[in-house]
């Protein structure tokens, strides 16, 4: 079967992202993406992750071509592979509906610098796109030009897209953003939160550069 181990991993990361509670039902969805070989795997569209084999997993080109498999890809797919175009380190896309993200996406507010670890996504601020029906290359093309240097977006009245260079740091990146939008949900409601400054983050974002294990990277902070 073409590319077992992605698909192993789009079920293995589907059923945590599931569990987390990250996303619920069919909601959310992931890939990997092969660049040597221009193939991405993703997750199929309206499936429970409980129940998605390996066999589910959907193997398609960057113009969502069909190259192996017999489900319908995610309606995501043009959100994955925009990263994937247009972020040359980008080797996995996850996208949730975690309800501390999705809460700050309803109200059109980026997730601030209330805490260090939003430099895990290599930036001191996590945008929101404007609103767009969800499936469409308008969402995708929305989210690219408001994430900047990040590598992860809330998408207005809808969640959370994140990237990282393996399925395993933008699984771990798409957990810490819920960590900080609760964070700052938490603050919000007792206080004004104390925002780190620009000089505080770009220290931060340095020394994220050299944080972690050099042959496992960094997976949080």
């Amino acid at each position: 079967m073409l590319m077992q181990e992605e698909r192993d991993l789009i079920v293995e990361y589907g059923q945590k992202m599931s569990a987390a509670r990250l996303s619920t039902g069919t909601s959310g969805n992931l890939s990997i993406y092969d660049a040597e070989r221009g193939l991405m795997a993703i997750s199929p569209s309206g499936m429970d992750y409980s129940s998605i084999r390996p066999e589910d997993v959907v193997i398609t080109d960057l113009d969502a071509n069909i190259v192996d498999g017999s489900r319908k890809p995610s309606s995501e797919w043009a959100l994955h592979t925009a990263f994937y175009r247009r972020k040359p380190h980008a080797r996995s896309v996850v996208h949730t509906h975690s309800m501390y993200c999705t809460t700050f996406a309803v109200l059109g507010q980026p997730i601030r610098a209330v805490h260090y670890a939003i430099g895990d996504a290599g930036t001191a601020t996590v945008p929101c796109a404007p609103y767009h029906t969800f499936g469409t290359a308008e969402l995708a093309e929305a989210a690219m030009e408001v994430c900047g240097e990040s590598d992860a977006v809330l998408l207005g009245n809808h969640g959370l897209v994140v990237c990282g260079k393996d399925i395993q740091s933008a699984y771990g990146l798409a957990c810490n953003m819920e960590y900080l939008a609760e964070l700052q949900y938490h603050a919000m409601s007792i206080g004004t939160p104390n925002i780190l400054t620009d000089g505080q983050m770009a220290q931060v974002l340095e020394r994220f550069r050299s944080y972690g294990q050099p042959e496992h990277g960094r997976t949080g902070y």
